[in-house]
């Protein structure tokens, strides 16, 4: 089927609008837009079967199916539980780094008592490993209640949204152990480690961020 017919296709207009109002982890909306097309062809073909035309068949189909508006919020349900998993299991990946970058601050070879700076930098890193292990543990127990758990218990309706700002959380956190990481980098003795901590820990925060961003935008859309 060429361009032009493609647009005019009802199915394939149900397709786009539906593609435009759904928001989640690239991979699983692609799978569930593929399955939808798939089920709507299906469809389709057997109004065709039975004699009809295919443009009619495809409107008996997607008529049949339901409307953007009365399917995209089950959809982007779906949706919005993959990109809170998603950015649950990346606070996990990423909070045993964000506890070594508390062991590194602690463990710098910093002068003496000269320095206040630094140990300010310290007491901070001791508080920002305990924001890792918090939003780990979270990240955890999503896990858990958006996998196993969920085919007995229903998941929270809240749940993703409390992940997408313990994903923020965690983005903020990577910001100022970076910005801790670079003064005591200054300061120590063992700059270089700490200087290639710092850089690490600003990429961990950038990853956090653009994943707990998704989270916030696919949890709106799914409690609206």
């Amino acid at each position: 089927m060429n361009a032009a017919g493609r647009q005019a296709d009802p199915i394939a207009e149900y397709e786009a609008a539906l593609t435009a109002v759904l928001h989640g982890p690239g991979g699983e909306k692609a799978r569930m837009i593929e399955e939808l097309w798939d089920g709507l062809a299906d469809t389709a073909e057997a109004h065709v079967d039975e004699g009809e035309s295919y443009e009619r068949a495809a409107r008996l189909a997607v008529r049949e199916f339901g409307t953007v508006e009365e399917i995209a919020p089950v959809c982007q349900r779906e949706l919005t539980i993959a990109q809170a998993r998603h950015t649950a299991r990346t606070v996990i990946l990423i909070a045993p780094f964000l506890v070594a970058c508390w062991y590194l601050a602690r463990t710098s070879g910093l002068p003496g008592t000269a320095w206040q700076l630094p140990r300010t930098a310290q007491s901070l890193a001791v508080h920002l490993a305990a924001v890792a292990i918090a939003a780990a543990l979270l990240a955890a127990s999503t896990l858990a209640a958006t996998g196993t758990l969920a085919r007995r218990l229903p998941t929270p309706r809240r749940l993703p949204l409390v992940v997408a700002w313990a994903g923020t959380t965690t983005s903020v956190t990577m910001a100022v152990a970076t910005l801790a990481l670079a003064v005591a980098a200054a300061l120590a003795t063992d700059w270089p480690l700490l200087a290639l901590a710092g850089a690490l820990s600003a990429a961990s925060h950038a990853v956090v961020a653009s994943s707990a961003r998704a989270s916030r935008r696919c949890a709106r859309l799914a409690v609206a």
